[in-house]
């Protein structure tokens, strides 16, 4: 198990390299939650997430016959550009294996650092048993993502910057995959200031931290697809299971729209780009899954690399989780002028129409009637309340749509 010690002298290792992310008081999630928030916001590293602490301190750590051997990982994303960035700079061969499900625009990235890619089988168990048997077979040391004491060190530099750039923190909010930034923050923490409580947070649909604390074992779950893939890991480490065990206080889940509202309200009102994985810390304190009030709270944003495709589709989940997008699915008579009656309604109450679709033979629908499904821009919640009544008090039959 990692000490403050060995996190402190990572920090020392990699601080020449590695960029000191602002740690700004956010307004917008001061107000929301009633609490103080200070984000982190390391999605602003030059490959675009805190994983290049622990791949870089990793590195560093390394014999000089290692590093001339190189080095090889399994990764779908972050990991992959840490390692393929600060190998490169440093002239050691990488090779990375990654899923052939992984997008182009990450494949290309982690190409740019310099690194061999090599695309081999349909999720990251696959690709991490190849890279596992190519490191043997080629003498490449094996990179782990998370459980690797050298790894987790490196990520724990970050609780000792949060600690140094606001030292009256209450408590820190830190994602949760396979547990290695949490165990190291939480160390690097616990063991400066022990009052100060650690959150991590998981996605809802692949918890398997908080599955390993409850059964006090790592446990593998079903794979599961979700929107906070820096995230989705099956299995717990078996070295940052201890960390967990000893310095977490709780762990809390968050579900998909949840996240993707996340994605929105950061964008939006902090400008700063987070993916699923990095904004699931900040949707556990606006969901109130976490009960704190008047409290210092750091956010970790951890990472920021998306698809742009993957983008439009969480912005779309995020509106809808915001109640700016809604979907009614309404009953009207099958007669000329029936629409205009019903939209001079919805125009009455400034409701943007963005997609409209017709259906005369199913959802119930009766003879001489028609059911249209009506998307909507909205301000939110209290117009969407608005327009329901109106379509009530019009005699309109309507569901929503979720």
């Amino acid at each position: 198990m990692i000490t403050l010690a060995d996190v402190q002298a990572a920090l020392e290792r990699i601080r020449p390299s590695i960029y000191l992310s602002p740690c700004t008081l956010s307004a917008t999630f001061s107000q929301l939650t009633g609490n103080s928030i200070y984000l982190k916001l390391d999605n602003l590293q030059r490959t675009g997430a805190f994983k290049e602490r622990g791949a870089l301190n990793k590195l560093l750590t390394m014999t000089s016959q290692e590093r001339d051997q190189g080095v090889i990982a399994a990764s779908a994303g972050n990991h992959a550009q840490g390692l393929a960035y600060h190998a490169g700079r440093r002239g050691i061969k990488a090779l990375i294996c990654m899923p052939l499900t992984t997008p182009l625009i990450k494949v290309s990235a982690t190409k740019s650092y310099g690194a061999e890619v090599i695309l081999h089988g349909a999720n990251y168990d696959d690709a991490c048993e190849e890279a596992i048997r190519r490191g043997q077979q080629q003498h490449l040391t094996f990179i782990h993502p998370f459980d690797d004491d050298a790894v987790i060190a490196g990520q724990g530099t970050l609780g000792l910057e949060m600690l140094h750039q606001h030292p009256a923190i209450e408590a820190v909010v830190v994602p949760i995959g396979g547990g290695g930034l949490i165990g190291g923050i939480a160390c690097a923490i616990k063991e400066t200031n022990p009052k100060i409580q650690i959150i991590g947070v998981q996605t809802a649909r692949l918890p398997s931290m908080k599955a390993a604390v409850a059964e006090g074992k790592p446990v593998t779950l079903p794979a599961a697809a979700t929107v906070a893939d820096g995230i989705a890991v099956r299995r717990a480490g078996d070295r940052t299971l201890p960390l967990v065990q000893k310095y977490v206080d709780d762990i809390v889940t968050v579900d998909e729209e949840e996240i993707a509202n996340a994605v929105l309200l950061l964008l939006e009102r902090e400008k700063t780009m987070a993916e699923g994985a990095g904004a699931a810390a900040i949707a556990a304190l606006i969901n109130r899954k976490i009960h704190m009030a008047g409290k210092k709270i750091a956010v970790l944003v951890g990472g920021g690399n998306m698809d742009v495709t993957l983008l439009s589709r969480i912005i779309e989940r995020g509106l809808v989780k915001d109640g700016r997008l809604v979907r009614l699915r309404v009953h009207l008579p099958d007669y000329p002028g029936a629409l205009h009656r019903l939209t001079g309604i919805l125009a009455d109450h400034r409701a943007n129409i963005v997609e409209t679709s017709y259906d005369r033979a199913y959802y119930g629908v009766n003879l001489g009637e028609t059911a249209i499904d009506i998307t909507m821009e909205t301000r939110g919640p209290d117009q969407i309340a608005e327009l329901l009544s109106a379509l009530v008090a019009a005699g309109y039959s309507h569901e929503r749509i979720l």
